[in-house]
């Protein structure tokens, strides 16, 4: 009865997960990525993003983007291992990984609705400073791997994107920004239809404007994307329903009350575990907070939730490999853990 309860539960999390993200999500990120590899030439992405740049100005182009690009730590991975596979480093790749879901402009303004402005600001802070470390760390570890494999080659004088390429870059990133913003708090059917629109104009443009062999060679790259990420994100997503079946909800709100490290840790353990998609973690949080949930731990929840999760976990293992996952989740838990503690202890 027990194992029939934790399958169903299991099966309802990839239901909720196939209905409500594979079209408005999944799949435009896919075709981004392949994008990115297809028509960005590579030698443009390392020259601004690659091995040989200013670390301090890479770190900070990527975090700024990151910002406007609202998805949750799924979706994100696609954009973020297509930029890596077009040249840019390790560590750029990684605050992608991080920023996007942690701290986008579409989950900050809901969080701000909902939890105020404080926890806004500092949440800003937080992921712009976790950013940085982990981009840090990433590139202290695995820095040296593209200069062994050949991806640092001597630069070329080729523009960085075709003005054509570049209005299809940018329909595919609002067929994939557009239902969440414009369909914020609308149900998902409008922000089906939203999708759909931007979807078909894109389909409109390319079959007008981009040669049949580059169509090709994109849907190539995006079809592996889908080959080697989705098969582990449902499988992470059907593992998170389970866990959530054995996890009791008393447990979380007893120990998430206090300002001490180990709430924080505890908090920023399930956020890492759990799946939240973009604006999901906002009414999480405030429900626990109104069960007795401190700030600090609050605020390790509100990065680690929508940043990390177990479908992460598997699906960076996959892409990047297992020994990046080794060193990027420890740190990303250890960050949230000191952060929450400080920042409850000291600040709120």
């Amino acid at each position: 009865m027990i194992i029939k309860q934790l399958i169903v539960g299991g099966l309802y999390s990839l239901k909720d997960y196939i209905f409500y993200h594979i079209l408005t999500c999944l799949i435009p990120a896919f075709l981004l990525a392949g994008a990115m590899v297809t028509f960005i030439n590579r030698q443009a992405i390392i020259s601004l993003l690659g091995e040989k740049a200013n670390k301090l100005k890479s770190f900070s182009l990527a975090s700024i983007f990151s910002f406007f690009l609202a998805a949750c730590s799924c979706t994100v991975i696609p954009v973020s291992s297509g930029l890596y596979y077009s040249g840019a480093t390790i560590g750029v790749a990684f605050i992608i990984l991080w920023v996007a879901p942690a701290s986008n402009i579409l989950s900050l303004i809901y969080t701000g609705s909902i939890l105020g402005s404080q926890m806004v600001f500092w949440r800003i802070i937080s992921a712009i400073l976790m950013a940085f470390v982990v981009g840090f760390v990433m590139t202290l570890f695995f820095g040296k791997e593209k200069e062994e494999l050949g991806f640092i080659k001597k630069e070329e004088s080729i523009s960085f994107l075709k003005r054509k390429d570049l209005i299809l870059l940018i329909l595919i990133l609002l067929s994939l920004l557009a239902p969440n913003y414009l369909g914020r708090n609308s149900p998902y059917i409008k922000k089906v239809i939203i999708w759909l629109v931007f979807t078909i104009i894109m389909v409109v443009y390319t079959l007008i404007f981009i040669e049949k062999e580059r169509i090709k060679e994109w849907l190539y790259e995006s079809w592996w994307f889908v080959k080697i990420i989705l098969p582990l994100l449902l499988l992470g997503v059907f593992i998170v329903g389970i866990v959530g079946k054995i996890i009791p909800e008393n447990f979380v709100r007893n120990y998430l009350g206090s300002k001490g490290i180990f709430s924080s840790f505890l908090a920023t353990l399930i956020g890492a575990i759990s799946y939240f998609a973009t604006m999901t973690e906002a009414p999480f949080v405030h429900t626990l907070m109104k069960l007795g949930m401190k700030k600090g731990p609050a605020l390790a929840l509100l990065l680690t939730g929508p940043g990390l999760s177990l479908p992460n976990w598997l699906a960076i293992g996959r892409v990047f490999g297992f020994k990046k996952t080794l060193v990027y989740v420890p740190t990303i838990v250890i960050l949230g853990t000191i952060i929450g503690f400080i920042f409850g202890k000291f600040i709120f």
